[in-house]
């Protein structure tokens, strides 16, 4: 229902009555049959249906309890991204961002490295001007200038460096010969200096290139496998960066892709009413240059609709395969083929059913690979976890033996003292009995009795004197009586 007003909506904005109510009832019976294909119920289509839909979609938050219209048009919007992002199926390693600012600094790149070769070939053109004859290639150029430097200084000691540099002995020995009886002006150390650092410089521009073209190629790879299988990698990308990206290359008809980086040859044909272009960006492409004169305009024209295949199959494929890539390839060699000798290339639907069925193996292959690696994973991080629990369980063993030592510790002490103090009072009373028990021998005194014991001998004597004090009271109270 939701869908069906967005259509509704899409079409008042923009459509006559008309046609507005034509494909309306297009979409309602195609709806309509999809539920009854699914699910099995009868459904009825028409105006009043939609009147409905809309009148309860417009009223939701009033039907249902506890709804209000402000949580009601955050589901729906939410709704609608996990919607857009179901059918869209986002993926960071797919971004083709990336492959389009990679292109466009490679492009960069061999504008400013061939600009700086040629500043290198003038600079040092002045002191040993033979070399640019010798070596044309200007990253070669700029390494042999950083490693000859002073030219008087080479000699046969030398000829091993220039050997590993170029390549090849016989123009080793060219520019050995050449730096011998060269033309070229002597060059002071500061000079060379300057010279050999701004070699460097471009050397390593050169470098970072070749390295740059790695990534853009494992990028292609990623995000258009098909594509670069068919094209190549560097003509695949200009196409994405031309057209703004995969989604946008992917809608183009195969015509618009025949002729991508040709505008200003196509609106002044139009304009002068000349002969359109034949071909744009896909001119960089091998089968193009392959193919006879009178034949280029149609093996253009076939690949430009190959193209457009494979561009479609890398955008909206879960699992992007190189299957169909090379299968749209072998298809365009057989047409180049049949342009050149005539032999009559494979139908494109039996192509098809072999890509299908090779890229359905692959694809089970991937997601095979995948759940392994999901369950290597999974694995991992229990074992980790329990590793983890172990360390904490051990951590807090040992945590508990630190606390009870040290409560042992404290305990043993007060233990041992107490021990010593009972040890002690009872040495003191086996001593105070036996000197109690043993008489005195050889007129020698006793020893002085503790505090405590002489206490309770003062006590034991006071109360043996009141007690005889009392019977004395008694005794004389008896004998008054008598008298």
């Amino acid at each position: 229902g939701i869908l069906h007003e967005d259509l509704r909506l899409l079409l008042e904005t923009s459509m006559p009555a008309k046609k507005k109510k034509a494909l309306l009832g297009v979409a309602d019976a195609k709806i309509g049959a999809a539920i009854l294909e699914e699910l099995g119920y009868q459904c009825q289509t028409g105006g009043v249906v939609a009147e409905i839909l809309r009148g309860i979609r417009l009223h939701f938050h009033a039907l249902v309890k506890g709804l209000t219209a402000q949580s009601a048009s955050k589901a729906q919007l939410g709704l609608g991204h996990s919607y857009s992002r179901a059918k869209v199926k986002f993926n960071v390693n797919r971004v083709d961002n990336m492959i389009i600012q990679s292109i466009s600094l490679l492009d960069q790149l061999d504008k400013d490295i061939n600009t700086f070769s040629m500043r290198v070939r003038e600079w040092y053109g002045y002191h040993f001007p033979e070399l640019i004859k010798i070596v044309s290639e200007n990253y070669t150029y700029c390494r042999l200038a950083k490693f000859i430097g002073n030219r008087k200084e080479l000699s046969e000691e030398s000829l091993e460096g220039l050997e590993e540099i170029v390549m090849d002995s016989a123009k080793a020995q060219a520019i050995l010969e050449a730096s011998r009886s060269s033309m070229g002006m002597d060059i002071s150390p500061l000079d060379l200096i300057n010279i050999e650092s701004f070699s460097s410089r471009v050397i390593s521009l050169s470098e970072y290139r070749k390295g740059l073209q790695e990534y853009l190629r494992s990028k292609m790879s990623q995000v258009a496998p098909s594509l670069s299988a068919l094209i190549g990698e560097v003509v695949g990308a200009r196409l994405i960066s031309h057209a703004g990206s995969l989604t946008n290359l992917a809608k183009y008809p195969a015509s618009t892709v025949q002729i991508l980086g040709a505008e200003k040859a196509l609106f002044r044909a139009l304009k002068t009413r000349g002969n359109t272009p034949k071909y744009g960006l896909i001119f960089h492409s091998t089968f193009i240059g392959r193919a006879a004169a009178k034949n280029k305009g149609r093996i253009s024209r076939y690949l430009a609709n190959k193209c457009t295949i494979a561009s479609r199959i890398d955008c909206f494929s879960e699992v992007p395969t190189s299957v169909f890539g090379d299968k749209l390839r072998e298809q365009v060699e057989e047409r180049l083929a049949f342009y050149e000798t005539g032999e009559p290339p494979r139908k494109n639907l039996e192509v098809m059913k072999e890509a299908v069925a090779e890229a359905s193996e692959v694809v089970a292959e991937v997601k095979r690979k995948q759940e392994k690696r999901e369950k290597k994973k999974k694995k991992r991080e229990k074992e980790k976890k329990r590793e983890k629990q172990r360390l904490e369980a051990l951590a807090a063993a040992a945590e508990e033996n630190s606390v009870l030592e040290t409560e042992e510790n404290d305990i043993e002490p007060k233990k041992k003292k107490k021990k010593k103090q009972q040890q002690e009072l009872e040495a003191e009373s086996e001593q105070d009995a036996e000197a109690a028990s043993e008489p005195e021998e050889n007129g020698l005194e006793e020893e002085p009795l503790p505090k405590k014991k002489r206490k309770l001998m003062v006590e034991t004597d006071q109360e043996e004197e009141k007690k005889k004090k009392k019977k004395k009271k008694k005794e004389k109270a008896r004998d008054s009586e008598e008298d």
